[in-house]
């Protein structure tokens, strides 16, 4: 309900987060008598400080204490490992909203059809995906280990008729597999000469 953010452009990720925060620091943290907001930005995390969701979380003075400690992804899935947590190779698991290109609306149809799609690849057996929503066209992307069983006539043939039954007219498969900030890559612009 929060018109910047659905409005979906590359600040996106700073409203989400800077309404997340000003929440918590107004009604959380005096109900609680807390005296900090805290959130698991890792080492690996820090070195990208422009990250929308990093400059909110620096508006709010909200600390990180896995980055300042040092600690990497990596390093925080080991540890997790090592005390038995079942979360410890639990895949990464952005916002759907980030399988939208900036500049098309978020809207509920859009996130709703992302997550069943994403459902239907993972029921596949897949150990990761994300589904790129382009309007008519789903771009499914998988690990690259996994790509050729995408294309497997069964495995495709399954998957086109649930993504269309889903909404979707288009269905695709991204050959560069699973790609992170995939609607933050830089766009190459071509010229045409007709």
């Amino acid at each position: 309900e929060l018109p910047a953010y659905q409005a979906n452009g590359a600040d996106r990720c700073f409203h989400c987060r800077d309404e997340l925060f000003s929440l918590i620091d107004d009604e959380l943290i005096p109900g609680l008598g807390l005296q900090a907001i805290a959130y698991g930005e890792n080492l690996d995390d820090s070195a990208r400080p422009d990250r929308p969701g990093a400059r909110a979380a620096v508006e709010h003075r909200v600390l990180k204490p896995l980055a300042d400690a040092g600690l990497t992804k990596a390093d925080v899935r080991f540890v997790a490992r090592e005390l038995g947590l079942l979360a410890a190779d639990k895949p990464s698991a952005p916002c759907l909203a980030s399988r939208i290109p900036h500049g098309q609306p978020v809207t509920p149809e859009r996130l709703t059809q992302i997550e069943a799609a994403e459902d239907a690849v993972l029921a596949e057996g897949f150990s990761d995906c994300r589904v790129r929503h382009h309007g008519e066209i789903a771009r499914i992307e998988v690990p690259t280990g996994e790509l050729a069983r995408l294309c497997e006539p069964e495995v495709r043939a399954r998957l086109a008729s649930q993504l269309r039954a889903i909404g979707f007219r288009f269905v695709t498969a991204d050959l560069d597999g699973i790609q992170s900030g995939a609607f933050t890559l830089p766009l190459v612009m071509v010229r045409s000469h007709a």
